[in-house]
């Protein structure tokens, strides 16, 4: 019999400890398959955050190095100077990139970096507990935000792909999501071109993946697919926000 399904090369049989219905899982898969289908395994180095995927190291079958929290980018820049032959990524919550590590990916986006960005924005800080993050939506309810996020005092969430958009060392940024089997395609699909993208010489990509955060957000997973669809996409759209390599 054809086998036709099967884990990827670059994905260890190591169980994850991500919490049930979280996105992570289903993004390191694509990662790893894409990895494979690219052949670039054994020259692949990956970041991993301070945050909900900082122990990445553990589930990825090829070279993954640690950073300080927010500084993934600065770390990913030197590894690709010293090893520009190698297919460099950073894989990235909102608290990491998006807080404490806002100016280290505007900095390396503007400079047109030759690195790739997985960016995974799930609304809140995961890791810590649950508190408001930089992309918490406008009245979502956190423990900082027992009643709703407030612009006035907590200010707007910050929409990352929109705010690169203008820079122009950016190659391609696209927000995607995992929250159904179209999206989850759509999310290999600008993966993939992320990695092509850098395996091309061509500059600086970015993916923002809206992933579900069931516990945080006191759903269960069915519950928290929905959401994304009904509730986040108004704030985060889906799309291709820059992708100069795009061919009409």
């Amino acid at each position: 019999m054809k086998k036709i399904f099967s884990r990827p090369e670059s994905l260890k049989e190591t169980q994850h400890l991500y919490c049930p219905g979280c996105g992570h899982g289903i993004i390191h898969r694509i990662i790893a398959e894409v990895a494979d289908e690219l052949n670039i395994r054994e020259k692949t180095i990956g970041i991993a955050p301070v945050g909900c995927a900082v122990f990445a190291y553990d589930y990825w079958n090829f070279d993954v190095t640690e950073a300080a929290h927010g500084r993934p980018p600065a770390v990913a820049t030197g590894i690709k100077r010293v090893l520009p032959n190698r297919i460099v990524f950073t894989y990235q919550g909102d608290g990491d990139l998006a807080a404490i590590g806002t100016a280290e990916i505007i900095h390396a986006a503007n400079r047109g970096e030759k690195i790739t960005v997985i960016f995974v924005n799930n609304a809140a800080y995961g890791m810590t507990g649950g508190q408001m993050a930089p992309t918490t939506l406008i009245g979502q309810k956190t423990l900082t935000t027992p009643f709703g996020r407030n612009a006035e005092r907590d200010g707007y969430p910050l929409k990352i792909c929109e705010l690169l958009s203008s820079l122009e060392g950016v190659v391609f940024l696209e927000r995607t999501g995992v929250n159904s089997p179209e999206n989850v395609l759509k999310t290999k699909k600008a993966i993939k071109k992320a990695f092509q993208n850098q395996i091309g010489n061509s500059g600086f990509s970015l993916v923002e993946v809206l992933s579900q955060c069931p516990v945080i957000w006191r759903m269960g997973p069915v519950e928290s697919c929905k959401w994304i669809e009904k509730v986040m996409v108004k704030t985060f759209p889906l799309g291709v926000f820059k992708d100069t390599n795009r061919h009409e």
